[in-house]
């Protein structure tokens, strides 16, 4: 599973998702769109849109934090790669 978050520095947020994948042992790619324009370029290329937290979980975006939904990609994720 390949997952990467689009930050802010300053965004809560961001820092909740890290949060909810740090204690859910999936390690992930975190992209500073304050410092990378290509990773804020693929960022609004992915959402449509320049709000952050972005997760990109296999090419399924979330824009913001959804714990809820997060878990439920998770949760199916592992059940695949488990078959």
């Amino acid at each position: 599973m390949k997952v990467i978050i689009y930050t802010t520095p300053a965004c809560a947020y961001c820092q909740m998702a890290k949060d909810f994948f740090e204690r859910h042992k999936v390690a992930y790619e975190e992209k500073d769109v304050t410092v990378d324009e290509k990773a804020r370029d693929e960022m609004v290329k992915k959402s449509g849109q320049m709000g952050v937290p972005v997760v990109d979980i296999d090419g399924e975006i979330i824009v913001g934090f959804d714990e809820e939904k997060l878990s439920k990609i998770l949760r199916h994720r592992k059940s695949l790669d488990s078959d």
